[in-house]
């Protein structure tokens, strides 16, 4: 119950950290964002989000920000994609192998995968809340953990350990490796646009802030 009342009240927080409009217009480069001395590999014209799936930071954000914020970016020509970090988790990398798998057939399928129906949201909205509203730690091992992946999404456990070894879904797990590097800066979840401008969201004080920042950036 204790679990509970702390998600709620971070949840709360969320929203109401973000439910202001009023947003500073001279925006300063080492407090509101910074540059990356390694750009992230094909980041142009995206706001890439490293996330974890036992980050309580990336849940409270995926629920309470990303869902206003992202079609924002997307309206403004951004294509939002998330890039999971595998050295965070007891099941971090594969986790970003069965994301991976997921997000290649939402691609090939022709969907969103940001979309209620995406193979994505559906496996990364699963382990968020087994995790952090369920108190889950999979204690059985890691056949615990992809059961709560293929029961949200309907992939077989035999599907999966297929797929995890194809170079398709290795190749995309494993670009996001990179990712860490990103992520010791100001830990995560961490906002990078075009691939080179970190936000840093100690300073974001609303949503059409945190927008207008990533809009000034992408011009950048």
């Amino acid at each position: 119950m204790q679990r509970r009342s702390f998600i709620a009240a971070a949840v709360a927080a969320a929203a109401a950290s973000f439910s202001g409009f009023a947003f500073a217009e001279d925006f300063k480069e080492g407090v509101d964002y910074q540059k990356l001395s390694t750009p992230l590999a094909g980041g142009q014209g995206k706001v890439i989000k490293i996330f974890s799936y036992d980050c309580p930071f990336c849940f409270r954000y995926d629920i309470g920000v990303d869902p206003k914020a992202v079609p924002m970016f997307e309206k403004a020509g951004l294509k939002f994609e998330p890039r999971h970090l595998e050295t965070k988790g007891k099941y971090g990398r594969c986790a970003s192998e069965f994301f991976a798998m997921c997000i290649l057939m939402d691609q090939k399928a022709g969907r969103s995968i940001e979309a209620p129906n995406s193979l994505f949201k559906k496996a990364k909205d699963a382990v968020y809340q087994a995790y952090h509203r369920k108190g889950e730690r999979w204690t059985k091992g890691e056949g615990a953990f992809i059961e709560t992946l293929t029961a949200a999404t309907g992939i077989s456990a035999a599907d999966f350990a297929k797929e995890r070894k194809s170079a398709a879904v290795k190749s995309l797990a494993d670009s996001w490796k990179p990712v860490y590097a990103v992520a010791k800066i100001q830990g995560i979840p961490a906002y990078v646009v075009n691939g080179k401008w970190l936000v840093m969201t100690k300073s974001i004080k609303s949503i059409d802030g945190f927008v207008a920042l990533v809009k000034k950036l992408s011009k950048m």
